[in-house]
């Protein structure tokens, strides 16, 4: 076998070895600095978890069969475009002026011309969906989350995220009708809908992840770093540690000039 040959066997090793090392890492290593209430969360979570299974589930499945598909997307429609509200104030809050007037055109073109949302006239009008919230807006000021937290029939939040999430909600025109039947009706229905929509989504992380909760928590994360930094978040520590390893073996792989066996 020749030193060329001995080299990239060399590199392979290495390099096979590094992954075994990350992955046994991330498999054994429980702690997480950002989840200090893992114990009380995972409770929760398996709480969720059931309910879920039990109820959720069940409920989304029945309303996707007997809801025509049309009338399925008007009412995902519908609760966007009362959602834009809350974005729109928050584009403002983060200085978007330009989203801001798209996505007040937006919301004026879909509750007129869009029958008060239920058809989405403005995405064929060159007016994107964004995706804004309180959340985003306090990251992006550069308050810290705080750590991991899972609320009951909520799910992955944190400290910050409980603010936004109750200033969010706050914005939200139809939390302030009265009777409250006409909230929680309406509530229910978005929570049933989004469930409906996402019963793919959940099918496919049951099957794919070893360890849900960390799959559920480090998604989290990384969902939220993704849009606080519109789709270009910093690399984490992780990402620059595993960077300079790459380097330092190309580094190491480059010092050894191949020659020719005799």
């Amino acid at each position: 076998m020749t030193k060329i040959a001995n080299i990239f066997n060399c590199k392979t090793a290495a390099l096979v070895g590094l992954a075994f090392l990350t992955v046994a890492c991330a498999t054994t290593n429980k702690s997480d600095s950002r989840d200090p209430w893992e114990g009380f969360n995972r409770n929760v979570q398996s709480f969720n978890d059931g309910l879920d299974d039990y109820v959720m589930k069940p409920v989304a499945r029945g309303y996707q069969t007997v809801t025509p598909k049309f009338v399925d997307l008007g009412i995902s429609n519908f609760f966007s475009n009362i959602d834009d509200i809350a974005v729109i104030a928050n584009d403002l809050l983060q200085f978007k002026l330009k989203e801001t007037g798209m996505d007040t055109g937006r919301l004026l073109i879909n509750t007129t011309t869009g029958l008060a949302g239920f058809v989405d006239v403005a995405s064929h009008l060159d007016l994107p969906k964004h995706n804004e919230d309180l959340d985003q807006t306090l990251g992006k000021w550069g308050i810290p989350s705080g750590p991991y937290l899972v609320l009951p029939l909520i799910g992955p939040s944190t400290p910050r995220g409980v603010v936004g999430l109750a200033g969010d909600t706050m914005s939200n025109p139809i939390n302030w009708i009265t009777p409250v039947a006409i909230p929680y009706g309406a509530g229910t229905l978005k929570t049933i809908d989004m469930r409906a929509d996402r019963l793919t989504e959940s099918k496919i992380l049951d099957e794919a992840s070893v360890d849900r909760y960390e799959f559920i928590r480090n998604a989290y994360f990384q969902d939220r770093d993704y849009k606080i930094h519109d789709g270009n978040p910093p690399p984490n520590e992780e990402d620059l540690q595993m960077e300079k390893e790459m380097d330092a073996l190309e580094h190491l792989d480059g010092n050894k000039a191949p020659s020719n066996s005799k």
